[in-house]
């Protein structure tokens, strides 16, 4: 059973789960819900979670461990050249699961028989021509072992589909019995039900957390691999960015960081002006009317797709700026710049800034304006002088918090700012960010274990310090200035 009938089936128990325990519910109570301990839906769905909780955690655990166990077993019994050391062993185990998911698709399209694709042998069939004409391309010839690994493979996960389909229904229907027979009216169904929830909650929280932490021992393990390949010195102190697969790479990361906050600052200069003053006048001066129509145009710009703003960066920005700033005043001929970039990811980073400090300013009693009116102060000089520094700590995490969002920007920077690491004041000459040389140094057909790959890591974890410090500015600004109303 796939594993799609398998959730199928597991959903129609837990239903009937649920309906069988609130009747029974119901029955030892005559038929008054109101000597049950709880509702009767509470009831209900004890009974679908005692199906769902234990038959869907086993089949989680399940499609995690099994393809481990079979792997391993399957590496086991191949020649230890093919095994010889992990990545060895990773390139044979994916033409291995490629052979066998190409003899799964013949045997789907009728290409082959079940029997067939468990006798087929490299002596007397070019396995290869084979799977090609069932829409399975393989690098290379299939070797005597990799064919033989592969048909093992598909045997034991046919076995493990087998027993992973009768242990999960087996779970299933036991947990309908339970979940039935405990339905009695002083059972109390509204705790066990909201347990479960909490516990769901914790697993969530949970989970984000791990996240986090598997992100950044990823970051960490391989920034410390690189390290023992390339100086550390010569990475944060080094003023030139070369990178050459071929050998004498000078990595230094300071053109980078110098390109990443250059257009950061020109993005800000046009975010933080439009989008603070775009706040005040919604929070302060628009009508009802206008702000209803006003507010959600603005806000469907943070819903454009970065890609279409580097489109726009390139064709419109870039030779606008060109045309009528660079090239007039011999600044630069080329459509790629700093200000290109900078000036697009402003547009992008202007509804941020205006809804988080449109709403910051609306957090701000109405008693301080009316106090402030009412001695005598114009709407202006309100503005400046009560509502502007009762909102700054929130502003400024705002704004913080949106440059972050800036440093982090791709793909803008790389249709519109070029890709050259340089160090230069001139705006109007392009350059680049962090963001892109990571990307750039981990696409392609590329050598994981050489520093010029490895380097995207420690790029990639010197960018979430600096963002990471950043936010925790911000927060920090925000927590300590922030004043306490009434």
């Amino acid at each position: 059973m796939s594993v799609l009938m398998l959730f199928a089936a597991i959903a129609v128990l837990a239903l009937a789960a649920y309906f069988l325990a609130r009747q029974r519910s119901l029955a030892s109570s005559g038929g008054n819900p109101r000597l049950l301990h709880s509702l009767p839906l509470y009831y209900g769905w004890y009974g679908a979670l005692a199906v769902l909780m234990p038959a869907l955690g086993a089949l989680v655990v399940w499609l995690i461990v099994q393809p481990m166990v079979i792997e391993s077993r399957i590496s086991a019994d191949l020649p230890a050249e093919l095994v010889s050391d992990a990545t060895q062993r990773e390139l044979t185990m994916a033409d291995v699961r490629r052979v066998a998911g190409g003899l799964d698709a013949a045997v789907a399209q009728g290409a082959m028989t079940e029997e067939e694709a468990g006798m087929i042998r490299t002596e007397f069939t070019n396995v290869r021509d084979k799977l090609a004409r069932v829409g399975v391309a393989l690098g290379s010839d299939v070797t005597k072992e990799v064919l033989s690994a592969a048909q093992d493979y598909r045997e034991l996960t046919s076995w493990g589909a087998a027993g992973r389909t009768v242990l999960i229904l087996a779970l299933a229907v036991l947990g309908l019995f339970w979940g039935v027979t405990r339905a009695q009216k002083d059972f109390r169904a509204r705790n066990q039900v909201e347990k479960v929830i909490l516990g769901l909650l914790i697993v969530a929280s949970s989970i984000a957390i791990l996240t986090t932490v598997g992100i950044v021992w990823s970051m960490v393990s391989e920034t410390f691999e690189f390290f023992t390949k390339y100086p550390i010195q010569d990475f944060f102190f080094s003023l030139t960015w070369s990178p050459n697969f071929r050998g004498g790479s000078e990595l230094g990361i300071i053109p980078l960081i110098w390109g990443t906050l250059y257009i950061t600052l020109v993005s800000m200069l046009v975010s933080v002006p439009i989008g603070l003053f775009t706040a005040i006048y919604l929070a302060e001066y628009a009508s009802k009317p206008v702000r209803n129509w006003v507010k959600p145009l603005i806000e469907v710009i943070a819903g454009i797709p970065t890609v279409v703003f580097g489109i726009f960066a390139l064709v419109t920005v870039g030779p606008f700026l060109r045309d009528y700033f660079a090239e007039p005043f011999g600044l630069g001929n080329s459509g790629s710049s700093v200000m290109t970039a900078g000036i697009v990811i402003g547009i992008l980073n202007i509804p941020f800034i205006s809804s988080l400090s449109d709403d910051i300013i609306n957090a701000v009693p109405q008693s301080l304006r009316d106090g402030s009116l009412g001695l005598g102060a114009t709407k202006s000089e309100t503005v400046r002088q009560v509502i502007l520094p009762a909102a700054l700590p929130g502003i400024v995490g705002a704004i913080l918090m949106a440059a972050s969002r800036a440093i982090g920007e791709t793909m803008i920077v790389v249709m519109g700012a070029g890709a050259a690491a340089k160090l230069d004041l001139n705006p109007f000459e392009a350059m680049t960010t962090m963001t892109v040389k990571i990307v750039g140094q981990l696409t392609g057909d590329t050598d994981f274990a050489a520093p010029e790959t490895l380097v995207a890591f420690a790029l990639g974890m010197t960018l979430f310090v600096i963002t990471l410090g950043l936010n925790i500015f911000a927060l920090w600004i925000v927590r300590k200035y922030r004043e306490q109303y009434e």
